[in-house]
This record gives structure tokens, C-alpha cells and sequence, in this order.
């Protein structure tokens, strides 16, 4: 049976301004697909990509890929849930900032009584990101030092809380006193006000010189030099996002230049591929919440319908913690 739901959608790229509130119909659920009222949306800074066009995707089309909420419809394939489930997801198709909509059932994942809605919309995506980066792309070891850009960021609160949890020390970057003070209190071993330091500089002083055996970037242009040059001999990058701006025009040769680098540029998707694998990551990230070694810092909530002024604020990094979209 067809509804009609409000929601955010673009019709081209662009600036916030672009984004329109509009009602779009609803069709019943596919056989393979699960329709979730959502009560909380996740902000990410993907959702910038896609709405400026950095990330290509057909018009029009809707933004938003992390979202809460209950379980309204079923499709006859699906069985790990069922209607009135509390669920969310973090890695769907493009869509996420609506009151409702349809996603792959392999999507979804059930949330623990002790996970709320606000909590769930922010770990999925951020939380499964720093799971694949930490757990999958490099697997930390305890004692390790790395170097974390946008330590204050919604990821990046995150990767400072699990990454004390793991016993490694992360070096954090900032852009201002009071984000150093968030993140150092989310768990950083040492914050770098990039603003007013060298952050080459102080990596070597603070590893004695030996630099870092990985770096997190999800900044992109702006620090891609930087984080090369803070890696040790034979290194890895991990380069997740273009904040600033996607690398290009990259030259090889540089990687040999500082020492037999390696780089890698991963994404979500290729790390939760199946129903399985999202839940284990899932469970993973559940459990350092529940246990409290995780605490969902929400810095920013915006009404679903002032999802503009959200980005506004997002692109311009006045926002600290994670920020989330509510649904009336």
C-alpha cells in the first residue's frame, strides 16, 4: 500500500541550498527490503559528497545513509526482523533523510534494549567506520602509537574512545583549543592544534622520532603531504575521506620517497558486504557502548526538515561530536 512521506531531496548538485523538502510516495516493501519509520538520522560528511557532487550519483535523488527507528513492513524474504523491531542501519542506498523509507533487508541490523535511537544513528556509520579502519584495515595492537586527523569529528571521537579501550596511543589532530580539550577527553594520548602547530614536528618529538606505523586520514587534500611524511618507514595510509577535498593527480614515486609506503583508500562497503558480516561489526560496536568504553557524544540535533542549515554547519567545522537529524 502506497504513503506519502516527507523527505530531503536534490534535484542538482550543489550548495545546502539545493536540498528540498518535499513529500515522496512510499510503495510497500520489496520481497528482499525492510521499510523502518525512522525516528533518528545520522550526519555525516559523505552527505556533503553526494550533495555537491564530489561523489556522482543520478539525479534527483535523496541523501543520508544512517538512520533509527522501528520496523513498519517486512518484505516476504526477510525474517531477522520483523515489524515493531527496534533497528538501524549505516551503510544503505542514498535516502536516509526521510520520515520513512524501504532498505535491503541485509542492511538492517536489530538494536539491543540498552542502545537507543540517538546512540544507534550515530554508531552505525561512525562506529562501523572506525570497526573496519581499527579491526579490518589495520589491525591495532595494543602499545601501537598512531596519528588520527579530525580527532574532534563525529568519527573521530569515536576512534579516540576505542582506541584507548585497545591500549593505543592516538595522536589526534584539531583546529582549535576547546576540540584538543574534547578529544583528549574522549580518550586521545596526545592532541596536535594543527592552527598553531607543526604537526610533522610534533609526531617526531612525541615518538622520539620514530614517526607512526599508520595513519587515518579522512581529511584528503589538505593533510595527504602530512600524514606521508608522518609515517614510518614502510607505513601504511589509510586514506577514508576528502573532507577538504579528494587527492589526485597522485605520483607513485612519493611513496618510495619516504620509505616503501602503502596506501590504501577503503570504504564501509567493501568491509560489511553481508547480512553476517554487518552484524558481527554491528555487535562489535554494541558492545563497546554497552560496556561504556564507547560514549555517543552528540555535540549538534537539527529537525530533519533543517537539514540545510546542518550542513552549513558540518562544512564549516563549527560542529564538535557527532550531529544527528530528528524526526518528528
Amino acid at each position: 500500500m502506497q504513503q506519502s512521506v516527507k523527505a530531503i531531496r536534490i534535484e542538482e548538485n550543489g550548495g545546502p541550498e539545493v536540498m528540498q523538502w518535499l513529500s515522496i510516495p512510499l510503495e510497500a516493501p520489496k520481497p528482499n527490503e525492510v521499510c523502518v519509520r525512522h525516528k533518528v538520522i545520522g550526519l555525516n560528511f559523505i552527505d556533503i559528497y553526494f550533495r555537491d557532487g564530489l561523489y556522482p550519483s543520478p539525479l534527483p535523488h535523496g541523501l543520508g545513509f544512517e538512520a533509527s527507528g522501528v520496523v513498519e513492513a517486512v518484505g516476504a524474504d526477510v525474517h531477522h526482523v520483523k515489524v515493531g523491531d527496534r533497528v538501524a542501519y549505516g551503510q544503505g542506498p542514498l535516502g536516509a533523510y526521510s520520515e520513512a523509507r524501504n532498505i535491503p533487508g541485509d542492511r538492517v541490523v536489530k538494536l539491543p534494549d540498552e542502545i537507543s535511537f540517538e546512540e544507534a544513528a550515530v554508531i552505525m556509520l561512525k562506529g562501523l567506520t572506525v570497526q573496519y579502519l581499527f579491526r579490518q584495515v589495520h589491525e591495532l595492537k595494543a602499545g601501537e602509537t598512531i596519528l588520527f586527523h579530525a580527532a574532534a569529528g563525529g568519527v573521530g571521537s569515536i576512534a579516540c574512545q576505542w582506541a584507548k579501550a585497545l591500549g593505543v596511543k592516538l595522536i589526534g589532530t584539531v583546529s582549535s583549543p576547546e576540540k584538543a580539550a574534547a578529544a583528549k577527553a574522549n580518550g586521545a594520548w596526545e592532541v596536535i592544534n594543527y592552527s598553531n602547530e607543526n604537526v610533522i614536528d610534533r609526531v617526531r618529538d612525541l615518538t622520539d622520532g620514530r614517526m607512526v606505523p599508520v595513519v587515518y586520514d579522512g581529511v584528503g587534500k589538505a593533510t595527504w603531504e602530512t600524514s606521508l611524511k608522518c609515517l614510518q618507514p614502510r607505513g601504511l595510509m589509510v586514506s577514508f575521506g576528502n573532507a577538504s577535498g579528494a587527492v589526485t593527480d597522485v605520483n607513485l614515486g612519493i611513496l618510495a620517497q619516504h620509505g616503501s609506503l602503502y596506501v590504501t583508500r577503503p570504504s564501509l562497503a567493501a568491509f560489511v558486504p553481508t547480512l553476517e558480516t554487518m552484524q558481527a561489526a554491528a555487535e562489535e560496536v554494541f558492545e563497546l557502548v554497552k560496556t561504556g568504553k564507547i560514549k555517543v557524544e552528540i555535540g549538534q540535533r537539527y529537525a530533519l526538515k533543517d537539514a540545510a542549515r546542518a550542513h552549513e554547519e558540518l562544512a564549516s567545522r563549527k560542529t564538535v561530536g557527532a550531529s544527528v537529524l530528528t524526526v518528528d
